[in-house]
């Protein structure tokens, strides 16, 4: 059915096409009956595909990567589509619109994005409220699923003040969010990637790692890395998650790269991060490197141009405990979930 929408729907902005389906998967939620014809026609439900990783059962490997629902309008929808967890944000801790439009461009041709979007979220009191509001509906239904909490800087706070916008996003969500991510890895923040330089990296997740003790519960702290970083840097990811103790990474946010992209034309020119096909290569070399430079010491969250099972397998063969979708969930549409769970049940 998806293939038969998607021609409609990508000759439209994208970004525009964004707010429509997910008003529409709203809308549709509050339809009776509507919500269990959904799982019955995309969730894959069976025991063999929970996974244990950083002290959490997830249902199922499967997640939504941190960018489509960043105000965390849509988790009770994601999880009817049979998604194993869903990261909301980026969130920082005021609200911030982003980036001027267009910010998002398709190049179907590649089966990739381009995305400039900056950070653009509803601030992370609201972003809270909203975790809560869902908990409060699954205290009965047993649906829920696992939330990750992805936190980033205000645009017009400072890298030297950027370790205090981290606390205030970490310390508004922690009652609600089954684990955190640290992103200083989108390219679409000026300034944000050198936060990635092993000092102030270490000092914003040992701050974290220190308030991270409330009431005698803690949450896994994950760092988001980019795919463009040296193996030196990769060296120094890896000693930076052992010393600090932090949970595990994710692997990998948008590249920079536009080496051999089919698209010509002037968007293939366009600034931003870019994501889906072209990163898969990229994005699985930086696991398995990690994976081994560490000899599996911490999970991976593998994420990066995953349009097929097959490009979600190569990912957990090559050290992902888990993986995310995003440009591939938009490109292949709900159905990819399901044949992933199921492929990785036939291996």
């Amino acid at each position: 059915m998806y293939s038969l929408i998607k021609p409609i729907l990508f000759k439209f902005d994208p970004e525009k096409v964004h707010h429509f389906v997910t008003a529409g998967l709203k809308l549709a939620n509050h339809v009776p009956g509507a919500t269990a014809l959904t799982r019955t026609a995309w969730n894959v439900e069976d025991k063999r595909l929970t996974r244990e990783v950083f002290g959490l059962k997830f249902k199922n490997p499967v997640g939504l990567a941190a960018g489509f629902d960043k105000n965390g309008e849509l988790i009770a929808e994601m999880a009817n589509l049979g998604f194993g967890f869903v990261e909301v944000g980026t969130v920082t801790p005021l609200p911030q619109p982003g980036n001027p439009k267009p910010r998002m461009f398709r190049l179907p041709t590649d089966g990739a994005l381009i995305n400039r979007m900056g950070f653009n979220n509803q601030g992370a009191e609201v972003l809270a409220a909203r975790i809560k509001a869902y908990r409060k509906t699954q205290q009965s239904e047993q649906q829920g699923i696992m939330i990750g909490g992805n936190i980033g800087k205000n645009k017009n706070t400072s890298n030297e003040d950027a370790v205090n916008d981290y606390i205030k996003c970490f310390d508004c969500l922690f009652d609600v969010v089954d684990y955190f991510v640290v992103n200083v890895s989108s390219p679409n923040t000026p300034g944000l990637r050198a936060l990635q330089e092993k000092e102030p990296l270490m000092h914003i997740l040992n701050t974290l790692q220190q308030r991270n003790n409330k009431n005698g519960k803690s949450r896994p702290i994950l760092l988001k890395i980019a795919p463009d970083l040296t193996n030196e840097q990769l060296d120094d990811i890896v000693d930076i998650v052992l010393q600090t103790g932090i949970a595990g990474l994710i692997a990998t946010n948008t590249t920079i790269n536009r080496e051999s992209l089919q698209t010509n034309g002037s968007v293939v020119t366009e600034t931003g991060g870019l994501s889906g096909k072209p990163l898969t290569t990229r994005s699985t070399e930086v696991i398995r490197y990690l994976n081994q430079k560490s000899n599996g010491a911490f999970p991976i969250i593998g994420v990066g141009g995953v349009h097929s099972p097959e490009d979600a397998l190569e990912k957990l063969q090559a050290g992902a405990a888990l993986i995310q979708l995003y440009t591939g969930f938009i490109y292949e549409g709900p159905g990819l979930i399901g044949r992933i769970n199921k492929k990785i049940l036939s291996v």
